[in-house]
């Protein structure tokens, strides 16, 4: 198709033909093209090709890495609209969000390559005739795994993170939006990046997980996904010693003080939660606003819901694109339901758009019991659970009732509830009025059963080095 990318293998710097399975537009269930399966063979070329790149990228000068890595962000600047109009046709986000999703991977990227020349160690200070130095060195290959709700920026914060801090790595990208990949990985090795430091493989997930995360020569692992995944990835890493940075789920709370406007903070909710159509690990989803302002923001909610315009992502005035695919239409219908059934009230939304295409709108269901399936399963999607609370303690105690704990949010004009929030809220990133939970800058990652390890700021370029103390008694 026009537009769509060929999808090939990506090892020791050759691109590589093979059959595979089809790639589906969710706006119109079509076939784009096929994504090819790795073998086993395949899979041990990228193992050798990732030794051999970590041997010369490891003694790459940190300033000549980083001017490598910059170039590959130059050249995907300058391809930014040729690769939104792929992300859109495979993932059906609208074209200006693929757009900005793409300028965000640069971003990171940008970030890294030039934070990778300050990956310092120190020196402690000893008794004459002995030097204490800590070193941090790359820790290695990596065995990295991406989501398909990104499909550029969230490879692009492993790739940045492993090649900035000097290591190679095999990305296992998702074969349902595998576009966003090719194209960050064409730009690398159209910037000179060398053989073998940067491979992608596709193919049945678990099958590859299974087979490179227990190889020796692979020395940490990176994951975005679910939990349930997370978790097994996790105990496999862990059964071969490997460090490891799993990005999970969440469930986003999001308290609304009574001293905000309800009208302008639940006009920034609709925007916050139809980004990519729910379908974010750091969505806003379950909303908890004080009982004085709980009416007015619940009904200003479901009147700007029900005017989001719903339709091909292509289409530049939607607001709102399909859902990936039709695993998200069963969930989000499951889910209401079950609401429903439990006394949830429906204010917008609650039904699938037409019957060709994964369409859903942005739906807002109100008082939500608590032993809802909706409040305790993330829905990944465009569910907005609004509830009303008393006090911030109330909400605060509800935002960390679950075993999630990725992303929260808050709206306050009072800078002691926003020292309480700080303090109270269980999450890894806490954004207070506003919704983004991370920039390129900042560490981004979750606690609880939300996974561990960070991706972005030093923090993350951290995470893909070891640390390594020299002592040399020198008299």
């Amino acid at each position: 198709m026009a537009n769509y990318p060929e999808i090939q293998l990506y090892i020791d710097g050759r691109w590589k033909h093979a059959s595979g399975q089809p790639i589906i537009n969710p706006a119109d269930e079509t076939t784009l093209g096929t994504v090819p399966t790795a073998t086993r063979t395949d899979l041990d070329d990228a193992l050798d090709a990732a030794e051999r790149g970590f041997a010369i990228w490891r003694k790459t000068a940190p300033l000549k890495r980083a001017q490598i890595v910059l170039k590959a962000a130059a050249l995907i600047r300058d391809r930014v609209d040729e690769m939104a109009v792929a992300m859109t046709l495979e993932q059906g986000k609208p074209i200006e969000q693929a757009r900005l999703e793409i300028l965000r991977g640069c971003e990171i990227i940008e970030w890294d390559a030039t934070e990778g020349q300050r990956l310092y160690g120190r020196v402690i200070p000893s008794e004459p005739g002995m030097r204490h130095t800590v070193l941090r060195q790359p820790i290695g290959p990596v065995a990295a795994f991406s989501p398909w709700n990104f499909p550029m920026s969230s490879p692009a914060r492993k790739v940045a993170g492993a090649l900035s801090s000097g290591c190679s790595i095999i990305l296992k990208a998702s074969e349902e939006t595998p576009a966003g990949a090719v194209q960050l990985v064409r730009a690398f090795h159209d910037a000179g990046l060398p053989a073998g430091v940067l491979n992608l493989v596709f193919g049945n997930p678990a099958e590859i997980s299974e087979y490179l995360i227990p190889q020796s020569r692979i020395r940490l692992v990176t994951f975005t996904g679910s939990i349930p995944v997370g978790k097994y990835l996790a105990a496999m890493a862990g059964t071969h010693m490997k460090p490891a940075i799993m990005e999970l789920g969440g469930h986003g709370p999001v308290i609304v003080c009574d001293d905000v406007d309800p009208v302008a903070t639940a006009a920034a909710s609709v925007v916050g939660k139809s980004r990519n159509a729910g379908q974010v690990c750091v969505a806003p989803t379950r909303f908890f606003v004080q009982e004085s302002i709980y009416d007015r923001f619940a009904n200003v909610f479901a009147e700007k819901a029900s005017a989001l315009k719903v339709g091909n992502g292509l289409d530049p005035s939607s607001q709102m694109g399909p859902l990936a695919n039709s695993r998200r239409i069963d969930a989000m219908e499951t889910l209401v339901a079950d609401a429903k059934a439990r006394g949830a009230r429906v204010l917008a939304g609650g039904h699938r758009l037409g019957n060709r295409g994964y369409y859903f709108p942005l739906t807002v269901l109100a008082d939500v019991p608590d032993d809802a399936r909706a409040m305790n399963e993330e829905p990944f999607g465009p569910l907005a659970l609004v509830n009303p609370v008393k006090t911030l303690d109330e909400a605060i105690e509800k935002a960390n009732s679950l075993p999630f704990g990725l992303a929260a949010y808050a709206f306050t004009r009072s800078a002691e509830n926003a020292d309480r929030l700080a303090e109270g809220v269980e999450a890894g990133n806490l954004s207070i009025n506003h919704f983004v939970a991370s920039v390129a800058e900042t560490p981004f990652g979750g606690v609880k059963e939300s996974g561990y390890g960070r991706e972005g700021g030093t923090e993350g370029l951290q995470c893909y080095t070891v640390v390594k103390n020299v002592s040399h008694k020198t008299g």
